[in-house]
């Protein structure tokens, strides 16, 4: 599983007012070049510079960072995320060529986004993150979700844009609130390689668990993390500090792959033998799939 360190974005206590700085002469370098040390350190495969909106000093700022991830990591990708379409361009007219090719995160199929999008993309030999957020907003399920697929990619494709340089985002959702979407999502992933042979594709994993208590955050990401590789996701955009969810995506933890598998595959396990960490993983497979009704206290029933 590929990994994109989520850590880097104006949100971000450590680094969020150099992001916000608008004296590039006042802006301190530091302490982006450490965390970005650290992510990599950590097993990240990709940098994500992410500054939201960027309405103000956005085309200054996103070069400036840009730069100074590079001068710390040079040959590492960068997924450059904004909405502001300029600063995502002034980053990447300064980006350096990496080890893989640096990917715009994101495009909305929605025909005014992908018409001003796709051709940049081109120009600078950016792969390009294909959101699948339409134009009436999240699909209802996953025919709705390859619909929108089969529109920006064919789009690209005539622009000249192979399906290898494109990552789909079906868009992970809360499962206290729409637990029902992430069975949509799986479903989605595994139609994705026959309208889509050859795209790669990826998700905002932590929006599973976005609304859950914190300390039931980890297990809700790393358990649907799994159930989405079963059906060929290919990576996730991850949190750093989360050494488990790093150490199962590189492979180290198989016995939890084994048994999420299982249970997608119907054959529950007798709880009785097993660990208390993995009656946790199989309560919230059981969760997603919706087996069980989601609530706060789903791992002490």
């Amino acid at each position: 599983m590929i990994l994109f360190g989520e850590s880097l974005n104006v949100i971000s206590n450590v680094i969020g007012k150099e992001f916000k700085q608008a004296d590039p002469a006042k802006r301190n370098p530091e302490p982006i070049q450490k965390e970005v040390l650290e992510q990599i350190e950590k097993g990240m495969d990709y940098i994500d510079i992410n500054l939201g909106p960027a309405k103000k000093f956005g085309t200054e700022l996103m070069p400036w960072v840009v730069q100074v991830v590079q001068e710390a990591a040079p040959g590492v990708p960068l997924l450059l995320d904004s909405s502001n379409i300029d600063a995502i361009e002034a980053g990447l007219k300064v980006a350096k060529p990496a080890n893989k090719p640096h990917i715009v995160n994101s495009i909305m199929a929605r025909t005014a986004r992908y018409e001003a999008m796709v051709p940049m993309t081109k120009k600078y030999d950016a792969d390009f993150v294909a959101l699948m957020w339409g134009p009436e907003g999240l699909p209802r399920d996953e025919n709705e979700r390859a619909a929108l697929a089969v529109e920006l990619l064919y789009f690209a494709n005539e622009a000249g844009i192979p399906n290898e340089k494109i990552w789909v985002d079906g868009i992970v959702t809360p499962v206290n609130i729409q637990q029902p979407q992430a069975i949509s999502l799986m479903l989605f992933q595994d139609m994705l390689q026959d309208i889509a042979p050859g795209a790669m594709s990826t998700c905002g994993l932590s929006n599973i668990s976005n609304g859950p208590p914190n300390h039931l955050r980890p297990i809700l990401n790393q358990t649907f993390m799994v159930m989405l590789q079963k059906y060929g996701m290919a990576s996730v955009i991850s949190d750093p500090l989360d050494t488990q969810l790093t150490a199962i995506a590189k492979g180290k933890r198989q016995d939890i792959v084994d048994l999420i598998y299982a249970i997608q595959d119907g054959n529950q396990p007798d709880m009785a033998s097993l660990t208390k960490e993995m009656q946790d993983y199989a309560k919230t497979v059981n969760v997603i799939l919706g087996n069980t009704l989601y609530s706060d206290s789903w791992l002490e029933l």
